[in-house]
Order: C-alpha cells, then sequence, then structure tokens
C-alpha cells in the first residue's frame, strides 16, 4: 500500500501574488490563502490537491532563492505511524515534526534521499470538492532525473506507489544523399537514422496524478534551445540535461490535465502571459501538451495536458 497521496507541490517564484492571480484569472482555479509559521502563502486548488506558492527566501522551503518547482507533499492519516513506516523503508526524515500548512504537521525527507526529490510526509489539509474548473487535475509533476532507477527505487519499492508506465521520447534525423544524372534521372540513398535527443521516461502514480522521471539519454549531444517557438524533443532533452547539470536532480515541472488544450493555451495568452507552445504539440501517453514560458510565471515551468 501507498504512504499516501499527494497532498500539494510547493513552488518558488517571484511575486506569488501575481502568479496566483495569472492563474486564477486564466484557467479558474480557486484561491485560498495558508498560514505556515505565521507567514501567508497562495494556494491554489488543483484537483484533489493543491499548488502552494512561496517566495523566494521564504522558510517553509528552506530559504531556497532559486524559483521553481521545491519540492511535493505526501498526506497520510497518521504521522507517527507513517513515520515508522519510513524508517522500516530505510528512509529517515531530516528532524523531528515541523509546522507545516494550516497548523498541520510534517516531516522532511531531504532530496537526497528520494532520487532528488525534497518530499514532505504531511497531516493532510482539509480542502472543498474539486469544482469542476477547466483544469481538472494535477497530470503530473517533472522531475528531472539523473538515474530512473533510482525513482523506482524510492517511490516504489519504498513508499509503495505504482509505476504506470515507461517510454523512451526519441527525436531522430534521416540523411538522404542525392545523385542526379542528366541521362540517368536522380537517385535518393538514405544513411542509417541519427539520433539528435533522447529522453527515458517512467510515470509514477501518487494519488490522482503521476511523478514523470526524465532522464537525458544521449548527454554527449547537446541541443540550442530555442525560446519563441514551439518545444521539440530535443530542445526537451537537452532542457532536462541542463538542469540536471547545473541543479542537480529534482522537480523541474508541473504539468495540469485539462479537458482543451487549445483552449487553456488561449486562455493564458488572454491573461498577458507569454506561452511556449502557442498550438498543442504531441506528448507522452498519447496527449496533446503545451508549455507557459515560465518568466511569465515568476520562474515555475508550467504546461497544460489535454488527453
Amino acid at each position: 500500500m501507498p504512504i499516501g497521496k499527494l497532498a500539494y507541490v510547493t513552488a518558488v517564484v517571484a511575486n506569488p501574488d501575481a502568479v496566483a492571480s495569472a492563474l486564477e484569472r486564466a484557467l479558474g482555479l480557486a484561491r485560498q490563502v495558508v498560514d505556515a509559521g505565521g507567514v501567508k502563502r497562495p494556494l491554489l486548488q488543483i484537483g484533489e490537491a493543491a499548488l502552494v506558492l512561496a517566495a523566494p527566501g521564504d522558510r517553509f522551503v528552506g530559504g531556497d532563492e532559486r524559483t521553481g518547482v521545491h519540492h511535493i507533499a505526501l498526506a497520510v492519516a497518521d504521522l507517527a505511524k507513517a513515520g515508522a513506516v519510513l524508517e522500516a523503508s530505510g528512509l529517515r526524515a531530516s528532524g523531528a515534526a515541523e509546522p507545516g500548512l494550516d497548523g498541520r504537521r510534517r516531516l522532511v525527507l531531504a532530496a537526497g534521499q528520494c532520487a532528488g526529490v525534497t518530499t514532505d510526509i504531511t497531516e493532510a489539509l482539509v480542502l472543498p470538492p474539486p469544482a469542476g474548473a477547466p483544469v481538472e487535475r494535477f497530470d503530473h509533476i517533472g522531475i528531472a532525473s539523473a538515474d530512473n532507477a533510482a525513482g523506482h527505487d524510492v517511490f516504489c519499492r519504498r513508499l509503495g506507489f505504482a509505476l504506470e508506465s515507461t517510454q523512451t521520447d526519441m527525436e531522430v534525423s534521416i540523411p538522404v544523399e542525392s545523385f542526379t544524372s542528366d541521362k540517368y534521372g536522380t537517385i535518393y540513398k538514405t544513411r542509417a537514422p541519427e539520433i539528435a535527443g533522447g529522453l527515458r521516461v517512467s510515470f509514477i502514480t501518487v494519488g490522482d496524478c503521476e511523478l514523470e522521471f526524465l532522464q537525458d539519454i544521449t548527454p554527449e549531444r547537446p541541443s540550442t534551445i530555442e525560446h519563441g517557438g514551439p518545444g521539440t524533443t530535443r530542445q526537451d532533452k537537452s532542457a532536462i540535461g541542463r538542469y540536471v547539470a547545473t541543479r542537480g536532480a529534482g522537480p523541474h515541472h508541473v504539468a495540469l490535465k485539462v479537458a482543451d488544450a487549445q483552449s487553456a493555451l488561449d486562455s493564458l495568452a488572454a491573461a498577458g502571459l507569454a506561452l511556449i507552445d502557442r498550438v498543442p504539440r504531441p506528448g507522452s501517453r498519447r496527449a496533446l501538451i503545451g508549455f507557459v514560458h515560465p518568466k511569465s510565471l515568476g520562474g515555475l515551468l508550467l504546461h497544460v495536458v489535454q488527453r
């Protein structure tokens, strides 16, 4: 049995209130204010879980100044019992239970124990039933991974979550030679495909979404990321490789499940947010996806997913 389910995802963003207002306005997300240690922070309900926004340097994120997804939190019914389960699995909290959101207590598992994913074990928040907004739930939390097997070990073997599926994303180019004669016409010859970029991907179900572990499997082939145009597999793999090289393995982005990706992108653009993908493109698990530029969300990388 899994130890719990996804309670919330915490992201560090410049100006949390402005980011919360933009997502509330564009996607109709329900917004609350939650307290931790006397500091008020915006919370956006997403399905049965929530997105919590913290400012750079906030003590709730250990004073981290870097923007982006910071940690995930798993809700449990009994924190003491959960602590015993962790001990039995070989995982150890970084200290005694400490204050979490709205008077809840939490245990913190350091990123180094959890394949790069700082993970809180928390007493559950009380959220109203999902209101049927355009955003149905978190689709997944993207994890820039150095080793997907390490993610399987922690979240499947130790914490009891199910491996939903695995896949390999690959972009290849096929060189073509042509031989043109004024007498014999043109002959084309193709050479073996050349790999332009690739990712090994694992999806692990946690509550009503998945953790998506993304491991660059072509690190010897760096690629240029072209901003302002639609993304590609080659650019995705470069973004993951560079993230791991500069920040280490860890949470990279959040993805929101929507009924209509084009409509969601149009709403985000109408709210004044810059888009990486103006038109949805094919993504993992037979989906259509579209990314919002992180500069519009205080450093948070987010995308929508239509299945």
